[in-house]
């Protein structure tokens, strides 16, 4: 299984994700073009994409879905709820093919597996994911709202992860951000800090890499947050960070 992020966080999400025969985007929150643009350094054909998978309504995910449908035709993988949700907020235009599914499916898309499993985001039905192809498993965790049982029991069973990472708490509580603003971010429903990531991570025993994701633009630093990491878990574990502005490379398990 082969990964790429398109790019990360509040400006923009856009996941590939490559087995032998099944090619996936999860979320649809930069342009197409950049997507195909993006894609198409690493060799890759956004045409050849089997489907898109939406994980929530928030417009960094979801705005540019129907554009990918428009011009590529894939199938539409999202919840009704986030649907409804997305199309009253981001005006979606004209669909084509929609597979339906709810928080807790699993989604067979050829010999691929796409478990979900529901979060408390403060989203209409947010979702994180699960990717499994023959023996390897791959998480998709970005937008949790707060850590939460599941995901500590899943954590042992994965391979690698995209795993949120979003705010450093001395940063966003020195910011200029409003109190309702920090609330909202640390709160139950908001984003994992690094610090809360750290904690996922080290339930991580057959983890071959990690990739931090959603990293705030303004209460974070890549390099900040990679240092909270490394001094949690260590340098065992290959670290990488997923960025706002460009892709992160081939990632493979």
């Amino acid at each position: 299984m082969k990964a790429i992020s398109l790019q990360s966080g509040s400006n923009g999400n856009c996941l590939y994700i490559e087995t032998g025969t099944v090619k996936l985007l999860i979320d649809a929150g930069i342009s197409c073009s950049r997507a195909t643009e993006r894609l198409k350094a690493y060799g890759r054909d956004i045409s050849n994409v089997d489907a898109l998978i939406i994980s929530h309504d928030h417009a960094d995910h979801v705005r540019h879905a129907g554009v990918y449908q428009r011009k590529v035709g894939m199938p539409l993988y999202i919840t009704p709820r986030t649907l409804s949700r997305a199309h009253t907020r981001h005006r979606l235009g004209r669909l084509g093919e929609l597979r339906f599914f709810s928080g807790g499916d699993r989604i067979q898309i050829g010999d691929v597996c796409v478990e979900t499993i529901p979060t408390p985001h403060d989203s209409a039905d947010g979702v994180v994911f699960v990717v499994s192809y023959e023996s390897k498993q791959l998480g998709v965790w970005t937008d949790v709202g707060h850590l939460f049982k599941e995901l500590f029991s899943v954590m042992p069973s994965l391979d690698a992860v995209f795993l949120e990472s979003n705010y450093d708490p001395g940063m966003l509580e020195n910011s200029s951000y409003p109190s309702f603003l920090k609330q909202r971010i640390k709160g139950p429903r908001g984003h994992l800090s690094n610090r809360e990531a750290t904690e996922l991570l080290r339930s991580g025993t057959r983890l071959q890499w990690a990739c931090l994701a959603h990293l705030s633009r303004n209460n974070n630093d890549p390099q900040l947050a990679l240092q909270t990491h490394r001094n949690s878990i260590g340098e065992a574990l290959p670290l990488f960070t997923a960025s706002r502005s460009s892709a992160t490379g081939i990632l493979s398990i």
